[in-house]
């Protein structure tokens, strides 16, 4: 599917920290026109790039580029990781010589993951690189809640010094593809089974009111065996990868809060009881929900 980052004029492209414990999870699989780049500062996440499961920790610097759909599945409650995103034109004219040319051309066509393990000195200064360039930028409850290209249709990313901005965007570019080439790339990646992929599917473009023997017997599969694929590839059991996609459909109905209350959007994100949506809702957040929206409001 391919998604619009929503980026103004002014801005070539967008940078904020998503965190686990703040950042709705947006679980569809995506692409964009603009190029991804992931750094890693705690915990684990783990993508699905061309059928194949990609788990990254502390310190892996990843790619996503334009042509490359890629979806998040799974992050461990501690998980923080800057995602930085370059416009197509912020590339055409930052890389002009070796060994920055492939990023206008043979890199943009991979069809593969590209990432790799930043050595502790590289990491170090990329991060603070990150975190000075985020200096300025509209407020971090926001930017997780919009999960950077923004639930509510009329968000669009703000920083009060759009060059200073772009500058270090720029920078980090040619910094981060440096590092890349610099190191091996260290991507270890799963394919995954032919059910999981379906199931993924399935529950990323459809509403999730589907029995497990029904979503298993479309998956090709029994119930039983689908079930303990399933933990056994992405990491997490089928049952709460189903009610992460819940909370992202909360958020996303959510947001629209000037016509949908707290229940309805809850019933309507597929949760069958306030109970399950709170329990849920705290597991992932690490407070209940009054607490979280009292921010928000």
């Amino acid at each position: 599917m391919l998604v619009s980052l929503k980026i103004d004029p002014d801005y070539e492209g967008f940078l904020f920290l998503a965190e686990s414990v703040r950042n709705p999870p947006i679980l569809f699989s995506h692409r964009h026109l603009e190029l991804e780049l992931n750094l890693v500062i705690n915990g684990e996440i783990t993508y699905v790039v061309d059928g194949r499961t990609f788990t990254s920790g502390r310190g892996t610097l990843l790619w996503f580029f334009p042509s490359q759909e890629h979806q998040l599945i799974r992050r461990t409650p501690d998980a923080q990781y800057y995602v930085a995103v370059f416009k197509p034109g912020l590339i055409e004219r930052s890389c002009r010589n070796e060994p920055y040319l492939a990023l206008n051309g043979e890199a943009m066509k991979k069809d593969r993951m590209l990432s790799t393990t930043l050595d502790p000195k590289r990491f170090d200064f990329l991060q603070q690189l990150m975190k000075a360039t985020m200096e300025g930028s509209i407020d971090a409850d926001i930017l997780n809640r919009e999960g950077g290209f923004g639930i509510e249709s009329d968000f669009r990313y703000s920083h009060n010094d759009p060059d200073a901005l772009n500058a270090g965007l720029r920078y980090l570019l040619l910094l981060g593809w440096r590092y890349q080439l610099e190191f091996e790339n260290r991507s270890e990646s799963k394919q995954l089974h032919p059910s999981v992929l379906k199931a993924l599917a399935i529950l990323s473009e459809e509403d999730d009111d589907e029995s497990l023997e029904s979503l298993a017997k479309r998956s090709g599969v029994s119930g039983a065996y689908l079930s303990r694929v399933f933990k056994k590839q992405v990491g997490v059991p089928l049952n709460q990868y189903r009610n992460s996609l819940r909370l992202g459909r909360f958020w996303e109905l959510y947001s629209k809060k000037a016509t949908v209350t707290v229940t309805e959007a809850m019933f309507a994100a597929g949760f069958g009881s306030y109970a399950q949506f709170y329990r849920v809702f705290s597991k992932a957040y690490g407070r209940g929900p009054r607490e979280v929206f009292s921010r928000y409001n």
